[in-house]
């Protein structure tokens, strides 16, 4: 088992894991201070409500991809390599928005929390529905990116599913840090450092999804001659082929493959690939040029003002989340 490979499920888990951990931790403070401590088993209940609806999801586009690999249709390896690839799609569209809205949005998450905290208690018979609803939804919001990017990166075998687990306990833990125990930690340049790494490792999975729509088309064209048209280029020539891809501008295997350490270390963070072809460094490119420049750009935005409906923060005796980010 190549532990290397969990490396990208565990950085995302863990991110996506402490964004929840924060939430629970304002939702505790919040009822601690408001003398209603006996919903705190509402809000345990929610996370693992969330955590178990993530995972059941996982299963099943799990369980999907298990049968089409194993299935003795025809075409089920094709279909199984496009269910990949828009699972890579559809994972690199959830996670670019968590890392841009979020960075802009977290600024408020504590008066949000908050209010909706408020709001929960005010209506007696069911502020404990409320509470474990604001918790199922946030902690259900991470872990459906989570389960979603796993799915992606499933041909990989256990290891993305031990690196998810190891990043659920790192959230856990820092969350019990930062408000069991009150240890001060640099909440802001944790997530600067963590959406960095996460800028990287989402840009090699739409290498990674092309790949895997190239491979697709492939085994198309060989299966049936009416869809060799698919193939708009292919370079027989060439010591690797390419389907739709389109001419290979980059081949260091001999020297840094990517199945080897270092490689396998550098792809697993920085979506390194020791050969790579001409649509798949443009899409690279431009992904770190747009995604990477729009993220810098809510990273140093000045704090505005919310809304029109958004109240003041209590003080708590935990510190504004907008300190840190």
């Amino acid at each position: 088992m190549n532990f290397t490979e969990a490396i990208p499920t565990f950085v995302i888990t863990l991110r996506e894991g402490v964004e929840a951990a924060l939430v629970v931790g304002i939702v505790l403070a919040c009822l601690k201070k408001a003398e209603q401590t006996n919903l705190n088993s509402w809000v345990y209940a929610g996370v693992g409500a969330g955590i178990a609806a993530s995972g059941f999801v996982g299963l099943l586009f799990n369980g999907l991809l298990a049968a089409l690999s194993t299935s003795n249709q025809p075409y089920a390896p094709a279909i199984k390599q496009l269910l990949e690839g828009v699972l890579g799609i559809v994972a690199i569209a959830m996670l670019s928005w968590m890392l841009i809205w979020m960075t802009q949005q977290a600024r408020f998450l504590k008066a949000e929390v908050e209010g909706a905290v408020t709001a929960a208690l005010t209506e007696n018979t069911k502020a404990g529905w409320g509470v474990f609803g604001l918790i199922f939804i946030a902690v259900l919001r991470e872990g459906f990116e989570t389960v979603i990017f796993v799915s992606a990166q499933f041909q990989q075998g256990l290891s993305p599913a031990l690196g998810a687990l190891g990043g659920l306990i790192g959230a856990a833990i820092f969350g019990a840090l930062l408000f069991k125990w009150g240890i001060k930690i640099d909440i802001r340049q944790f997530f600067k450092f963590m959406g960095i790494l996460l800028l990287l490792i989402v840009a090699g999975l739409a290498v990674s999804a092309l790949k895997h729509f190239d491979q697709a088309a492939a085994i198309l064209s060989q299966m049936d001659n009416k869809y060799a048209a698919i193939c708009v280029y292919f370079d027989r020539t060439a010591q690797i082929h390419s389907c739709i891809l389109g001419p290979m501008v980059w081949n260091a295997a001999a020297i840094l493959p990517d199945r080897q350490f270092p490689g396998v270390f550098l792809k697993a963070l920085f979506g390194y690939r020791d050969r790579l072809y001409l649509i798949q460094a443009a899409v690279y490119i431009t992904f770190i040029a747009t995604i990477g420049n729009l993220y810098f750009q809510k990273l140093g935005a000045k704090p505005t003002v919310a809304g029109n409906n958004t109240q003041p923060a209590q003080k708590t005796n935990i510190a504004p989340y907008s300190n840190h980010k």
